[in-house]
């Protein structure tokens, strides 16, 4: 088995909540010595355990890590940082812009100490603009970014994407910003300083809203589980005798195989749904067609169907279906991992994934503090003594 890709990679994780620590989890996932480095309380996201966490995201998004604590309140805190991002190749930050200026360790201070170290920043809104200083969440990403304005039902409020999807993607990106700029670090020597906005990063997945933006003209209706552009039909959520089903026909012989799986082939001349354009038009009609099929089953009875027809089909799963996909589990993406809190729960491994070498054992999140004697120790040469001085002072 070869190595991991970023095998000696040392990565700083200064990451919080979800969108850093994301990015610090894929990079350790890939082979980088993951270095988290918290206040000496601890990140709030831990909950109240000292030893593990007993928050489940935190589990999620920190595991394979080592932790450290360092006081960037203390002169000498911030000392400890400048001597650590001197021997490290990353250093991850999704503090609002102007927090670490604010405490004298900026991207440009770190930078000039270490002119090969990718400096990488994540916020909401980017460094600069007039949006910089919004204070960030995913639900607000969401709101600024159009993402709340089209979901939900025509005539019916907005509602928020159900899952944190702007902090993930803006980790996601973070992760291919770093790994770009080690990958110009091997050609250049140089550095970087990388200035990823969860913004910028949800924008893309507005290309069907945005197709149905500038057809209509202007703001299209909420839609539901329809196509934004009410431009494809059948395409929804139907019910089935014990929860529902996703089924939805892009092209023509998807309609002719989902009417041959209904044991419908009277309909295929019905001038209702002759086309896309009008089964589109007949919208309800269609969708009145496929439901009274798919109510009268099970979904997974639909779904067996519909892929033995080559028709685009999927159970809606529950959450304790999908921690339990056999499939997902069967790949490695999923493991089960024994809590102290939970018991046995499900966190993912990555969706990084290379032929020749399998991803690391995925393990739970070390406690506050766990590597400070190791990790002082191994990079910065300190002695037992020197590291509880630092205890002391508070430094760590």
């Amino acid at each position: 088995m070869t190595d991991l890709p970023l095998k000696d990679v040392v990565v700083l994780d200064m990451g919080q909540i979800y969108n850093g620590p994301y990015c610090g989890y894929l990079l350790a996932m890939s082979g980088a010595r993951v270095i988290k480095i918290e206040a000496p309380g601890g990140e709030g996201m831990r909950g109240r355990s000292s030893d593990v966490s007993s928050s489940y995201p935190f589990c999620m998004l920190n595991g394979n890590k080592e932790t450290i604590t360092l006081n960037l309140k203390s002169d000498r805190g911030r000392d400890l940082l400048k001597e650590l991002a001197a021997h490290a190749d990353v250093l991850i930050e999704n503090f609002a812009p102007g927090t670490m200026e604010r405490n004298l360790v900026g991207s440009e201070t770190l930078t000039a100490l270490n002119p090969g170290l990718i400096y990488a920043a994540a916020t909401g809104y980017g460094q600069g603009g007039p949006h910089r200083d919004y204070l960030a969440m995913d639900v607000t990403v969401q709101a600024m970014t159009g993402v709340i304005a089209i979901t939900g039902n025509e005539g019916e409020p907005p509602l928020k994407s159900g899952p944190a999807l702007c902090d993930i993607l803006g980790g996601v990106h973070l992760y291919g910003a770093i790994t770009t700029a080690l990958y110009r670090r091997e050609h250049t020597g140089r550095g970087a300083i990388l200035d990823v906005a969860m913004q910028d990063a949800v924008f893309p997945t507005l290309c069907s809203a945005l197709g149905a933006y500038y057809l209509a003209g202007g703001n299209p209706p909420r839609t539901g589980n329809h196509h934004q552009a009410r431009a494809v039909a059948p395409y929804n959520v139907y019910a089935t005798n014990d929860g529902h089903v996703a089924i939805i026909c892009i092209r023509e012989n998807h309609w002719q195989r989902l009417l041959e799986a209904m044991e419908r082939n009277d309909l295929e001349n019905d001038p209702r749904f002759v086309d896309m354009a009008t089964r589109s038009a007949n919208m309800d009609a269609t969708d009145a067609v496929v439901e009274e099929w798919t109510q009268t089953r099970t979904k997974e009875d639909v779904f067996r169907i519909c892929q033995s027809h080559d028709v685009i089909c999927a159970p809606v799963q529950s959450l304790d279906d999908v921690v339990n996909d056999p499939h997902l589990l069967e790949r490695g993406a999923l493991a089960k991992v024994s809590h102290p809190k939970y018991g046995t729960v499900t966190l993912p491994s990555s969706a990084l994934r290379f032929n020749d070498v399998e991803p690391p054992e995925v393990k739970l999140p070390r406690g506050v503090g766990a590597d400070n004697d190791s990790v002082y120790g191994d990079l910065l040469h300190l002695s037992p003594e020197q590291i509880d001085e630092l205890r002391k002072t508070e430094a760590i």
